[in-house]
């Protein structure tokens, strides 16, 4: 099958879109230097041909829970099974397989303070007939991810057109004021975003159909969830449009005086898409996006060797079978 094509402007677009998914597309167009009908089009080919999806997510840990990344070893036969199951959950995020098939990795989320004993998928998995071995890294914190993606480091866009192109952040409710209100989801918050899970650039009278809400309460609402960070929008896109061939998760670990500086590294490499600090027996999670092992092996010799690493362990992913998770709204709230 021959490779799709793409170019700079598809690039130029996207990491215009991971700035705002909302942006409107005469404000792109103007500062890309195309009409607005062109930057239409090129948008409607990538969404409807299945290269792009603009989609709303919920961070979790503002939301009392608690962020895991679960490895599974599985019996050869039973990897592809367990795989799919964990991919239809409402709980899991980015379930990858790897390691010649016989690994599975994915994010799931359970309650602060009662930790896994309170999920019922981290409980059930071990006892799964398949799975051979099972690890669960609670994610402490987040060095690169959620609305940050990898497209910003891309280079497609040059420091002015950013600076052009740059929404300005409304300000959280409480920022500056002492403690920050806390966001409770209401039904018409659920409603919203169950929309916006399926298309983040829906149209504010389909928001306000889904709320039962005037526009300009939706509008209102959706800045005041977007300035908290409960809520973000994120641009999910196929990684060939950038020419990165090669996905893989990398498990370090280094000494603890120095997983800060580590971490803030590898958050600004270019081939960084993911990067945390984890508990567990390695202390450093990150997913790296290359162009092929070679430049994979260069950057693992170059980049990540200094950064005082003392164990490394890489795990090519060999299928995805779930990207960004639709918007779930943690047990408990609202």
């Amino acid at each position: 099958m021959e490779s799709p094509k793409f170019d700079a402007l598809d690039r130029r677009l996207i990491q215009a879109l991971q700035l705002d998914p909302r942006m409107p597309f005469s404000r792109i167009a103007d500062v890309l230097g195309v009409s607005d009908q062109t930057i239409a089009r090129r948008y409607t080919r990538l969404r409807t041909e299945g290269y792009v999806r603009l989609l709303a997510s919920i961070d979790p840990t503002l939301m009392g829970e608690v962020m895991w990344i679960v490895r599974v070893q599985c019996k050869p036969d039973g990897a592809e099974k367990l795989g799919q199951t964990l991919a239809l959950r409402d709980d899991t995020a980015w379930v990858s397989m790897s390691s010649g098939g016989t690994e599975i990795s994915c994010s799931t989320w359970a309650p602060a303070g009662m930790m896994q004993e309170s999920s019922l998928l981290l409980a059930r998995l071990p006892r799964t007939p398949s799975v051979v071995s099972m690890s669960a890294h609670c994610i402490m914190h987040t060095f690169f991810g959620g609305s940050h993606g990898l497209t910003l480091k891309s280079g497609a866009l040059t420091p002015e057109e950013v600076a052009a192109l740059e929404p300005e952040r409304p300000i959280a409710p409480g920022t500056g004021t002492g403690e920050r209100e806390p966001i409770v989801l209401e039904d018409g918050d659920r409603r919203m975003l169950a929309v916006l899970g399926r298309d983040a650039r829906a149209e504010l009278a389909e928001l306000a159909a889904a709320t039962g809400w005037s526009q300009s309460t939706v509008r209102r609402r959706l800045s005041q969830l977007r300035a908290s960070g409960v809520v973000f929008l994120d641009v999910e896109y196929d990684y060939r449009i950038y020419n990165l061939m090669t996905r893989v998760l990398l498990w370090a670990s280094v000494a603890p005086a120095a997983l800060e500086s580590a971490g803030l590294a590898l958050a600004g490499h270019p081939e960084v898409a993911y990067a945390c600090a984890t508990t567990g027996a390695t202390n450093l999670y990150a997913v790296l996006l290359c162009k092929d092992l070679n430049s994979l092996y260069m950057y693992l010799t170059t980049r990540v060797a200094p950064l005082g690493v003392r164990q490394v362990e890489t795990s090519p992913v060999m299928r995805a079978l779930k990207g960004p998770a639709t918007v779930r709204v943690p047990r408990g709230v609202g």
